[in-house]
């Protein structure tokens, strides 16, 4: 019987379970055995793997993170890692393999189809929507929600003790779930990747808003935002295995410069990993669901180096290469939308 292989790499998020749910499911019906590769690109390096059947996967569309595990494991990083894996690959006996992840689980898998695994296929997984082929990832909602009762709930607070409260969240290059809770949730001003911080101009509306008798101001800011002509604000200067450094304390400096130019009490909250956990909202389990079942059908009729992706209602495929080719940043239309509730 032919043998799929799946794996989910990268950061985990909200979504991951119905993914492997579904694909387990499909197999099942379309006759194939499922082999599940623990802890992204590592558990093909090291050959660390686990049979999925029904009973594996009962019970796990509501949970959240992924019962495979994951990590950041780069291949390429190590020398031998990448004939680890194609030597594991057919030690295993995969026919096919599935990889769930975002930008650079999917990099690897699209360097992997041209180095001598071309059975490959890809199904998106980011919270920072910021893959430019589907027009949403799974794991998004569930961090947009998550990010707007935080917001909700500072707004309170906020009131309560007539302060400033900047609100720290996750988005690296995009500020895809900044944007959109800052406007669910009310925020006053929207601070994203894509625009370097004018700290004159945040801190002039926070003025404007407090001469109109406004006593508090809510400030969300994507982790990945940075003021012009600086350097992202990080906790460490270590690469991961994908040359990206720990992004996080943007708040905090933020906060600072806000108190000292307004004179207006400020606090910093740092959303963080709250984002990433917990259980999958509706449309990313029904969303993580359709692309688990459409992996499995590309696999059955071997479109391989093929991710699956959302466009408007419908599941479709795009080539892997295409997938991973450039980041989508945020729409300047919305962020204009944004602006007009500023202050």
């Amino acid at each position: 019987m032919a043998k799929i292989g799946i794996l989910t790499g990268g950061g985990d998020c909200p979504g991951l379970n119905p993914v492997i749910r579904a694909v387990v499911r499909k197999a099942h019906l379309e006759g194939y055995d499922v082999i599940g590769i623990k802890n992204g690109w590592k558990g093909l390096v090291e050959n660390d793997t686990i049979e999925l059947n029904l009973d594996s996967v009962s019970g796990i569309l509501p949970k959240g993170g992924t019962i495979l595990g994951t990590s950041r494991t780069n291949p390429y990083k190590k020398e031998g890692d990448l004939q680890k894996v194609k030597d594991n690959f057919k030690k295993i006996g995969l026919d096919a393999l599935v990889a769930v992840g975002g930008e650079d689980t999917l990099g690897v898998a699209s360097r992997l189809t041209k180095d001598g695994i071309t059975n490959i296929v890809g199904v998106p997984k980011t919270i920072d929507n910021d893959l430019s082929a589907t027009d949403y990832t799974f794991g998004f909602d569930t961090a947009l929600n998550i990010a707007t009762e935080c917001i909700d709930r500072l707004h309170s607070t906020a009131e309560s003790h007539h302060r400033v409260i900047v609100a720290e969240i996750m988005g690296r290059h995009a500020g895809w779930i900044a944007l959109e809770a800052g406007i669910a949730g009310g925020a006053d001003v929207i601070l994203i990747p894509e625009i370097p911080i004018n700290i004159e101009e945040v801190c002039e509306i926070i003025k404007k808003r407090h001469s109109r008798g406004k006593t508090f101001s809510i400030v969300a800011v994507a982790e990945g935002a940075h003021f012009a002509k600086s350097e992202l604000v990080t906790q460490e200067q270590k690469l991961d295995a994908f040359g990206h450094v720990r992004l996080g304390g943007i708040g905090e400096t933020l906060g600072e410069e806000i108190e000292k130019r307004t004179g207006f009490e400020t606090r910093v909250s740092v959303l963080g990993h709250i984002q990433r956990g917990g259980s999958p909202t509706a449309f990313d389990r029904v969303l993580g669901t359709r692309f688990g079942v459409k992996a499995v059908e590309l696999v059955k009729n071997k479109k391989f180096g093929r991710m699956v992706a959302l466009s408007g209602v419908k599941i479709i495929d795009v080539a892997l290469e295409e997938a991973v080719k450039a980041l989508k940043t945020v729409d300047m239309e919305l962020y204009e939308v944004a602006k007009v509730f500023f202050g």
